[in-house]
């Protein structure tokens, strides 16, 4: 078996931040630091600061007056942020500068008169984050046969933003789309799909069509979580390159059967996934299929984001 590694892959600086961000309440201010929601979609990373003493709630009215809390990277509405403040919680906004964009891309529009439309996933924490700036002016699509459903017409001043971990062909689509249904629709100058995301949709795609070529047995394996999507179109795009693809939390997760000694995998994860995850499902395949490595480097990554001040 050869285990091909490809990088770029893992956490995105927006998670880096996040995570460190909650590292660092929870060394200067102890246990409980109390995190508004998952501090992002992957369950070793959870399960982790758990143990360090973080307390994931999915409502503020769930933590104690006065408390340390965090946003998580995927950010909050101008209404969570209010109800914080009602509570003088001592809040760390930990949300990824790349969701804070969209949440001003969202303002900016609806300021300027438009009605809206936000590409993305409607029960996601982002995307209910930023419809949160206007709830009667921003409305979600996630397909084509949502768009129809939209009450809006030809002739309404209409713009479009979308969630950052889509995938970019399927956000191109629904563009496409938007654009023959409303042709006067804007959209922001740069695309909102995040620079990791696409990263990591591109090295699984190089790699795909590099090997397909070849006629060898490639698979996929992606480490991430079932809840995390830009994990999800990471397995949904080996997929459509022809690639039997596995989405798993950790190597208990491999079922051996799924794979042989003369298997091609191409290994990587999702933005929210931790290197150490990735190291332990290398050593199951070393040791179950005397797997070799080799490094495939698509792309460099350099960006970086300041961590947010303590309170």
């Amino acid at each position: 078996m050869i285990i091909k590694l490809l990088f770029p892959r893992g956490f995105c600086a927006g998670v880096y931040r996040a995570t460190s961000a909650l590292d660092a309440a929870l060394n200067k201010y102890g246990a409980p630091v109390y995190v508004y929601h998952e501090i992002v979609h992957n369950k070793w990373v959870v399960d982790y600061f758990r143990q360090k003493g973080a307390a994931f709630v999915n409502s503020l009215d769930d933590i104690p007056d006065g408390s340390v809390t965090l946003f998580s990277a995927h950010g909050v509405s101008p209404q969570i942020e209010q109800q914080a403040k009602e509570k003088n919680l001592r809040y760390i906004d930990a949300s990824c500068p790349l969701v804070q964009k969209v949440h001003r891309e969202a303002r900016r529009f609806v300021q300027q008169g438009y009605s809206v439309v936000l590409i993305g996933h409607p029960h996601h924490d982002e995307v209910v984050g930023v419809q949160g700036e206007a709830p009667d002016k921003i409305f979600i699509v996630k397909s084509k046969e949502s768009i129809d459903a939209l009450p809006l017409t030809a002739k309404d001043k209409v713009a479009y933003i979308t969630q950052t971990t889509l995938s970019l062909d399927e956000s191109a689509a629904i563009i496409e789309y938007l654009k023959s249904r409303f042709p006067n629709i804007v959209g922001p100058t740069v695309k909102d799909i995040c620079y990791a995301t696409q990263n990591r949709q591109n090295a699984i795609k190089t790699a795909a069509n590099e090997f397909n070529q070849k006629n060898l047995v490639v698979k996929a394996v992606v480490v991430g979580s079932s809840n995390s999507s830009n994990s999800i179109r990471l397995t949904e795009i080996a997929k459509q390159q022809n690639i039997p693809a596995f989405l798993i939390d950790s190597p208990a997760d491999i079922n051996s059967d799924d794979f042989t000694d003369a298997d091609v995998v191409l290994l990587t994860a999702g933005a929210s996934a931790h290197e150490s995850v990735v190291e332990q499902v290398v050593k199951y395949f070393q040791s179950t299929f005397d797997a070799r490595i080799e490094e495939a480097r698509i792309c460099e990554e350099s960006t970086f984001f300041p961590a947010p001040i303590l309170p």
